[in-house]
């Protein structure tokens, strides 16, 4: 007789879903770009996003001037903001690497005013995820040794995070990817461009859509290295629709930026793959749920992910472990592992 068992992907509080039902009929005509565009911009409305009117980089420095302040409850005067810019968020000298350290490690800054009072700034709140202030731009324009025109942008607390290039159906993705690589060339780094903090870039041409890693290392910024988004059994979200309405939910995508990143000792920015967010998240899971029912020691409080070779285990277990660290009830987290096995200890 075969023990019937329960699985772990029971909870309805993973990002990363295990049923995922389409509510609309997948298009197999002809969409433009700008088609595209238009749909994916009114499904973000409609998920909550802001639609911001911002296209150049003036307005864009005025948006996140305002997003700050909201979310740090202050009121930079005209000479205190030009300060905060030319000393934190916007150095001249800051490249690409500097400003992704600053989401992931140094989103906090002390900043000093006029008057001698000292307030920690915050960029982000990590750990109120839903005090982050998600909008949408398109069409943005920005000169660095060329004028370039990107797709969709969005933004997170008025910063660029996230970057969207589009084609039309049809035409290969890969297109979408080179032209992403022209901007960085271009445009995207330029002499005090925000978007520099870009963390994540999206190609789609409507029937696939990819997300990667913006990484400062141009030999793991490859085509090879984009990603399909899943559900928890593996199966490929590809239509734009359907991507949109997953990984582009503002609490998704804000925990795909701010908890299941990884920006590494080598300065390479990582995101995680969603079966490794999956197992993350069934790892944690599994931690409160044994914590919750007091079976610690017990056969039924453990279990185990199985990764094939090569998938990314110690990223994995890394981030586990790291996130239990954060867990009021732990105290303590070991971490070990061998070729082939990780075992986490809280």
């Amino acid at each position: 007789m075969v023990e019937q068992t329960t699985p772990l992907a029971e909870s309805k509080h993973f990002i990363v879903l295990d049923k995922y039902v389409r509510e609309w009929e997948a298009r197999d005509s002809y969409q433009s770009e700008g088609d595209l565009e238009r749909e994916l911009v009114q499904d973000l409305q409609a998920q909550g996003y802001e639609l911001a009117k911002l296209n150049t980089p003036e307005s864009l420095l005025a948006n996140v001037r305002q997003q700050l302040q909201t979310l740090n409850s202050v009121s930079f005067e005209d000479g205190e903001w030009v300060r905060f810019l030319e000393t934190y968020l916007d150095r001249p000298s800051d490249t690409a690497t500097d400003k992704t350290r600053k989401i992931h490690d140094d989103y906090i800054h002390d900043f000093v005013f006029d008057d001698g009072h000292i307030q920690n700034i915050y960029l982000l709140d990590k750990k109120t995820i839903a005090r982050n202030k998600v909008q949408v731009i398109k069409q943005f324009a920005q000169t660095g040794t060329h004028a370039n025109r990107y797709d969709v942008t969005i933004l997170v607390n008025g910063l660029p995070l996230v970057q969207i290039e589009l084609k039309k159906r049809g035409v290969a993705i890969r297109e979408a990817f080179n032209q992403l690589h022209r901007y960085s060339k271009e445009s995207f780094n330029s002499e005090q461009s925000l978007f520099k903090y870009v963390q994540l870039f999206v190609i789609s041409n409507g029937t696939d859509t990819r997300y990667f890693a913006n990484t400062t290392r141009r030999d793991k910024n490859s085509f090879d290295f984009t990603m399909n988004w899943a559900k928890a059994d593996n199966g490929l979200i590809r239509d734009l629709k359907d991507f949109t309405a997953t990984i582009f939910q503002k609490d998704t995508l804000l925990k795909v930026l701010l908890r299941y990143s990884v920006f590494d000792v080598s300065d390479t920015l990582l995101v995680m793959r969603p079966y490794q967010i999956a197992a993350t998240e069934r790892i944690l899971w599994k931690i409160k749920s044994s914590h919750e029912a007091k079976n610690w020691s017990k056969p039924d409080s453990g279990g185990y992910i199985w990764h094939t070779t090569g998938s990314g285990k110690t990223l994995t277990s890394f981030k586990a472990a790291r996130l239990a660290t954060e867990l009021d009830f732990i105290e303590k987290v070991f971490l070990s592992w061998t070729e082939k096995t990780s075992i986490i200890r809280p």
